[in-house]
Order: structure tokens, then sequence, then C-alpha cells
């Protein structure tokens, strides 16, 4: 009987299925939990392999985080410079679908992760970036990185959750109702710079 030969995958996709492979293992497992072996028996290769790209696994985890907030910056970027409208639920959105469990990696799991946590902390400080930009100027001085937390932290709970519980062929009307959302929040935020007393 003839085997099936397959060529070599050139190694960036080789390194992406890793990463990708890695996403889901350590987002099942956690990463204590989690070991190479596991990581290339998910990936369909051995575990030698797995070292040709990464020297070890604190180095992967690592890399599947930077990777889904890379891609998250460059979908932000392009579609802003694009005038799309809905950028932040857009991107948000774009990424998780094209990498659920990686996505979830980043903004779920590797902030309970001990040796991961700080890290993380750092990347999502990046990304609220994009919110103090927005609110920069339409807001209280005293209220701005309140709102700018909010808001990225409104866009990116909304995502995760229709991760959960929405579904694909409804994705236009999940980015149609968290922009308005957001521009209701971001509208009220303006207004928020009077006190009242009870």
């Amino acid at each position: 009987m003839a085997t099936a030969t397959t060529r070599p995958l050139p190694r960036a996709e080789r390194q992406a299925a890793i990463l990708h492979a890695a996403a889901a293992a350590f987002a099942r497992g956690g990463y204590a939990r989690t070991s190479m072996e596991d990581i290339a028996a998910e990936c369909g290769i051995t575990k030698l392999i797995v070292y040709r790209h990464f020297a070890s696994k604190e180095e992967l985890y690592r890399a599947v985080l930077q990777r889904v907030f890379d891609r998250l910056a460059e979908e932000f970027v392009t579609a802003y410079s694009q005038g799309t409208t809905g950028v932040g639920a857009r991107s948000l959105l774009t990424v998780a679908r094209e990498d659920p469990a990686g996505f979830q990696l980043l903004w779920r799991h590797a902030a309970r992760e001990p040796d991961f946590a700080d890290y993380a902390r750092e990347l999502r400080d990046h990304a609220v970036d994009a919110s103090r930009a927005v609110l920069a100027g339409r807001v209280d001085p005293s209220l701005h990185e309140w709102a700018a937390q909010t808001l990225f932290g409104y866009l990116l709970e909304a995502t995760l959750n229709w991760l959960d519980f929405g579904t694909p062929e409804r994705d236009a009307d999940f980015v149609a109702m968290t922009t308005e959302g957001a521009r209701a929040a971001v509208a009220r935020f303006g207004a928020g710079t009077t006190t009242t007393s009870a």
C-alpha cells in the first residue's frame, strides 16, 4: 500500500500552525498542565519540531499572546485608516474569529496565570491606548483614564461574550449593536462632568 507524502511546511506556515495549536492547548488546559508534547500532538507534529521553532514553553506562550495582540493592532490601524465604522468592535471580532482560542488566551486566561499576569496587563494597557486617544478632549480630564478603561473593557467583554453566545451569521449585528452602545457611552462620558447630590 502506498503511503502519502506531504511536503514540509515553510517555516512561517509551520510557526503559525504551532501557535494556533498552542493557543488551543493552553486555553483548554492552562499553562502549568499543558506540556510541549500536548502542543505537538495538537499540531500533529513531533515535540522536536516544536522545539525547532520555540526554545521553551514560556517562549511559546508569550508568542501566542503577542501574535494576537499584533494582529489586533494591525487590524485596528487598517480599519481606522480606511474610515471603517465601528473600528473597535469590528477589529476585536475579526481577530477573535481568526483565532478564538488565542483571543481568549490573551484576554481571559493569561491574566490569571502567575507567570504571565504582568505581561498580559502590559498588553492590555497598550490596547487601552486606542480608547485614550479616542476620548482625548471629549471627557473631563479627571474621568479620562476611567472612561478609557471602561470603553475598552466594554468592547472586549462584548466580544468575548459574543464568541460564547453569538453566531457568525449575526456578526454584522454584533458590530452595529456594540458600536451603538460604545457611542452612547462616550456621549454620556462627555456629559458626566457635573455632580448631583442625592
